[in-house]
């Protein structure tokens, strides 16, 4: 499976972007797919997860909130709305896919950046 993330840009604090993850090859035995993002200095954090399904979005505290995690079954597209963004939210934010097991995050797209200013 190969992922592709858009949808990242320049936004205000207070302002929303929602960003895209399209999967396409073979989503065979996909379980889950992730929404990462790296911060300037800073180590990977978690944003959140969707099972493939589209059920049961799970997001960290550090966006718990302001984000909504959805997917778009026909299209195998995920999506990560973000709203209220703050200055910390600015990063490039990637998404990938996991199996049930082993639980290792794979096929990492690209990365979009998200850069919030005030």
């Amino acid at each position: 499976v190969q992922l592709q993330a858009s949808g990242g840009g320049l936004v205000q604090t207070g302002g929303s972007l929602r960003l895209s993850c399209a999967a396409s090859g073979s989503t065979l035995g996909i379980y889950a797919l992730g929404w990462f993002r790296r911060a300037p200095g800073k180590e990977r954090e978690y944003v959140g997860t969707i099972a493939w399904n589209g059920r049961n979005p799970h997001y960290g505290d550090s966006v718990k909130g302001r984000v909504t995690i959805s997917k778009d079954n026909a299209r195998d597209t995920v999506y990560l709305q973000m709203n209220n963004l703050q200055l910390e939210d600015t990063a490039v934010y990637y998404c990938a896919v996991r199996k049930n097991y082993p639980r290792d995050w794979f096929s990492w797209g690209q990365g979009t950046q998200v850069t919030v200013s005030s």
